[in-house]
């Protein structure tokens, strides 16, 4: 991953009078037809009302949910563009399918600085399969294409790659954030970096770990999969969770990291509980003394004091999955304070820190520091594919637009 990411940016491009076609995300919580979490709506809210101020005729392309290449009554973006209209503030127009007739009279009677949702996208099998002529029929809805949807950008689809072919493309505000936001993460970034990475099961984030175990200084690995590092290392974990079919991988890792340079930070004391819910009688015990019916279930204060200290000599951090159960207090403190640690370090401009990932983002929501960061994506996938080091169809689109 280079440290500057090639793309368009929006800025000096003239909008005025011309169809845009935005590709967002709007694949958000819908419970009895109504929107349960606006994030993603409030979060590229603010591209579209930029396109809308200076005169653009607004055509935004959403998915929601795997309707199979089908018409799913429940999965209709209507009540979405509701949410979307109350969060502009403005009259939102929607069309019933996002290709054909039906779309195009909707987009036809915009007038400069009108927005207009389209139809859920994965209603045709053309999307998902990238196929070119749907590519085509979406692109003849617009002049100009922008993509503000990193959070899709790990998937090939007609929307995402195969229309950057036929308009000129350009990258949306959090698309923007997102990609200097990364690229600075770990492309190019201010040393020492450090990871923390936590989460349930290390066979999930091998890549993850492989990759970031080669470009990172310090790698802190916590939650349920530094059991099985721990155990890889001789050390009980009782009956926590850890997969002990994994521990020749785990020492593959160590072995990689030391040779890489990068230094891998593993508990030293521990939170027990006979088991994981709310109020469990628990205690903090050195890691080396885990009682056989003992469930690690976040790290110690001990090894806080550490983590901490060994953040205070980096400069920039990356951050993906929670160190402890957070979800079930009073698990949540040692994820709480490495969080809030890190939340004072990047307020006083000594570290840039980018976390993502539904569980991070919970958890540092939970922390009540998810707004001290410098970048927290919620773009899921994407941003775990990006940390493994993968190649984003969507990104590289961009780029190649860009040149």
């Amino acid at each position: 991953m280079a440290g500057a990411i090639a793309f368009n940016p929006l800025d000096g491009v003239d909008v005025a009078g011309r169809r845009v076609l935005v590709r967002v995300d709007l694949n958000v919580p819908v419970r009895d037809g109504r929107v349960t979490d606006m994030t993603r709506i409030e979060r590229v809210a603010p591209t579209i009302r930029e396109l809308a101020d200076k005169g653009a005729r607004v055509v935004v392309l959403s998915h929601f949910d795997r309707p199979g290449g089908k018409v799913v009554k429940e999965m209709s973006l209507a009540p979405i563009a509701d949410a979307l209209a109350a969060t502009l503030g403005r009259k939102v127009a929607f069309a019933a399918d996002c290709v054909g007739a039906a779309a195009a009279a909707v987009v036809g009677a915009l007038r400069d600085g009108e927005v207009a949702v389209l139809e859920n996208l994965r209603f045709h099998p053309g999307e998902e399969k990238n196929d070119p002529v749907f590519a085509r029929a979406l692109a003849e809805l617009g002049e100009i294409y922008v993509d503000d949807a990193f959070s899709a950008a790990h998937r090939a689809h007609a929307s995402i790659e195969g229309i950057t072919h036929l308009l000129p493309a350009y990258a949306g505000r959090l698309m923007q954030a997102e990609l200097v936001a990364l690229g600075s993460a770990l492309g190019a970034p201010a040393r020492p970096v450090a990871a923390l990475v936590g989460g349930a099961k290390v066979s999930t984030k091998l890549d993850l770990l492989g990759n970031l175990s080669g470009k990172v200084d310090k790698l802190v690995i916590g939650g349920g999969m530094a059991n099985t590092f721990l155990f890889a290392k001789g050390v009980e974990v009782g009956v926590s969770l850890c997969e002990r079919d994994m521990a020749d991988t785990a020492r593959d890792i160590l072995a990689t990291a030391k040779t890489n340079g990068c230094d891998i930070l593993l508990p030293i004391d521990a939170v027990v509980a006979p088991g994981i819910k709310e109020g469990s009688a628990a205690r903090t015990v050195a890691i080396d003394a885990v009682g056989p019916t003992d469930m690690i279930l976040d790290v110690g204060s001990e090894t806080v004091h550490d983590l901490i200290l060994a953040l205070g000599e980096c400069r920039t951090a990356v951050w993906n999955g929670p160190l402890g159960a957070f979800e079930f207090p009073p698990f949540d403190a040692g994820t709480n304070a490495v969080a809030r640690a890190v939340a004072e370090m990047t307020q006083a401009g000594e570290m840039m820190s980018v976390a993502g990932g539904g569980d991070t983002v919970a958890a540092l929501s939970h922390a009540g520091v998810s707004d001290a960061f410098s970048y927290v994506s919620t773009a899921g996938g994407a941003f775990l594919e990006w940390l493994e080091g993968k190649e984003l169809p969507g990104v590289a689109a961009l780029g190649r637009a860009a040149q």
